[in-house]
């Protein structure tokens, strides 16, 4: 018998009605809600969530929606006609009034509920009622589920509306931290980076939510006046939402004996992901123990290929909490996110997030993130020693693991075949002194120039007799290096597959997002364009404005050079 997906195989999906048929909603079909849920989703105050795997919840629209974007390579990967984006009801949907859902479609979306751990402490005082029960999605709410040409996603309204999870808060985003987020999860997987995706973008022409921000070229670290904003919604898709602080949150439970269905849940959620985001790699056939070491395993090994990307293009999560660590081994959640221009290995680019979230230190959150994994798993295993000391053994492994690939990256980026530890720790020394932008010095080298005079061109500041010595030093070992190893124009293609010539500049979206405000829409389509193909050269006028230094004004620039996470 055919399945839904096998019969629209192949054809692109154009109307609103079609889209529904693609339904599927294993989160909700398979897992348990809250029973103190609502049916209709009318559940939006401020609550305790004691038990379940979701609160049931019905977004709120955002009045007079206005269509700005819409990702046309996802629409594509999902078979998508972009004619849908003018489909009243479609455009209806993922501006938050599910209410024109057909059937099989739910018109009811869902929140869920996890922990929140920093460096692996244990925090509750963000919750409001001091518990840890009411901390969750705030503003984002899931709202369809379904397979595309066989591949299973969810969609999620970011900014949606409240949820019992909100905190008091209204549940919105601003036009701009939705354009930033609409616009950075296309461009990493244009990076080649796992994460979630971009559906779409709308704006309300009339809802307007007052948020903290910067004054006009402020220099104050937090923002300094109260500005309002236009609501937006962008939707995100995933394979699923699922986080290493929504597994914490059922481990939690078990630990404290909060209900006689803890330990049931913890299972029920671990065998979701399993069945969400591992099922192509872990056998069916196998013992539930069994696949919760494979499990493990390979979430690790997913954890530290995505976190030596990061590091790799210059990306700083900013907030690396357990919550904001997805399970599927991707990027999630772009809030307080930024990347490096000037090489610092202690970017950090929001204001609430500390040294111990920057750039540098993104693989020790890593580990202390994969630690709490691993701890949230073992209440699964408590009766097999021998298990237990498996998952012990796959935790302890990670941070030499995470060294070794991060090595292996820094080496790829250099275009050398063997790890070379002195001249990679050298050349960060250069990097540093130099005020060298990261993107562009890599890039650069890239090209195998024939002496350092192009190199300079990277550097934000002149450098000196003494530092131009100390480069042409360095800069003649790697040659001398590189020509030994293997062909000079094959390793400057490899190079250039590793080191893109165009990155996020936050001074460059800022205008994007403004002119968004005006009701122009054209800064966000140009940089649609550009972060589509970050390997490769563009047209020297489109290269004049998007591949070069940072201006100087911009530094140390409230909302350009660090930001709150106000959104």
């Amino acid at each position: 018998m055919s399945t839904k997906s096998e019969l629209l195989k192949g054809k692109l999906t154009e109307n609103f009605s079609e889209f529904s048929k693609l339904s599927d909603y294993s989160f909700m079909n398979s897992l348990k809600a809250d029973p103190q849920s609502t049916k209709d989703g009318n559940d939006h105050k401020p609550r305790s969530v004691y038990s379940g795997h979701y609160v049931p919840v019905a977004p709120k629209a955002i009045t007079n929606p206005e269509y700005i974007s819409h990702s046309k390579k996802l629409f594509k990967e999902l078979g998508l006609s972009s004619d849908l984006t003018k489909d009243q009801n479609f455009s209806r949907f993922f501006s938050g009034d599910i209410s024109v859902a057909e059937y099989p479609m739910s018109p009811i979306g869902w929140a869920t509920g996890y922990a929140l751990s920093i460096y692996g402490t244990e925090y509750t005082q963000q919750c409001p009622f001091g518990t840890g029960n009411g901390y969750g999605d705030g503003r984002a709410i899931s709202v369809f589920e379904g397979l595309f040409n066989g591949k299973r996603v969810e969609m999620q309204l970011k900014g949606g509306g409240p949820t019992p999870y909100c905190r008091g808060a209204d549940g919105r985003a601003v036009l701009r931290s939705s354009v930033r987020e609409f616009l950075a999860q296309e461009f990493m997987d244009a990076l080649g980076i796992p994460t979630t995706r971009s559906l779409t973008l709308y704006v309300s022409r009339s809802e307007i939510v007052s948020r903290p921000w910067y004054s006009k070229g402020s220099k104050y670290f937090e923002p300094d006046i109260m500005i309002n904003n236009q609501a937006a919604i962008t939707t995100r898709v995933a394979p699923s939402f699922l986080r290493v602080g929504q597994i914490e949150l059922f481990a939690r439970r078990v630990r404290n004996n909060s209900h006689n269905e803890a330990l049931n849940e913890l299972k029920m959620i671990v065998q979701h992901l399993i069945d969400r985001n591992y099922k192509d790699e872990i056998e069916h056939e196998i013992s539930f123990e069994s696949k919760i070491i494979k499990l493990a395993s390979l979430y690790r090994s997913r954890l530290i290929s995505l976190i030596a990307n990061w590091m790799r293009v210059g990306y700083c999560q900013g907030n690396f909490n357990s919550d904001n660590c997805a399970a599927g081994g991707y990027t999630l959640d772009y809030g307080p996110f930024g990347f490096c221009e000037l090489f610092d290995p202690r970017f950090q680019p929001w204001t609430g997030g500390g040294e111990h979230f920057s750039f540098f230190n993104q693989p020790s959150a890593a580990e202390v993130n994969f630690k709490t994994f691993c701890s949230s798993l073992s209440p699964l295993l408590s009766e097999r020693k021998q298990d237990l000391e498996k998952l012990e053994e796959i935790k302890n492994d990670f941070a030499e693991l995470m060294d070794n690939e991060l090595m292996k990256m820094w080496t790829n980026k250099l275009g050398l075949e063997r790890i070379n530890k002195s001249l990679i720790n050298e050349f960060f020394n250069l990097m540093v002194i130099s005020k060298a932008d990261f993107t562009i010095l890599f890039r650069k080298l890239s090209n195998i120039p024939d002496n350092i005079s192009s190199l300079k061109d990277s550097f934000y500041l002149p450098i000196d007799d003494e530092l131009s010595n100390r480069w042409e030093a360095w800069f003649k070992n790697w040659k001398s290096i590189l020509k030994k190893e293997a062909n000079i124009k094959a390793k400057s293609a490899s190079m250039k597959s590793l080191n893109p010539v165009y990155t996020w500049r936050e001074w460059m979206v800022v205008p994007a997002y403004e002119e968004a405000g005006k009701g122009n829409y054209e800064k966000i389509k140009e940089l649609q364009v550009i972060f589509s193909n970050p390997y490769k050269e563009q047209l020297s006028d489109i290269d004049q404005t998007y591949n070069r230094l940072k201006p100087s004004e911009y530094f140390n620039c409230g909302g350009v050079s660090h930001y709150s996470c106000s959104s």
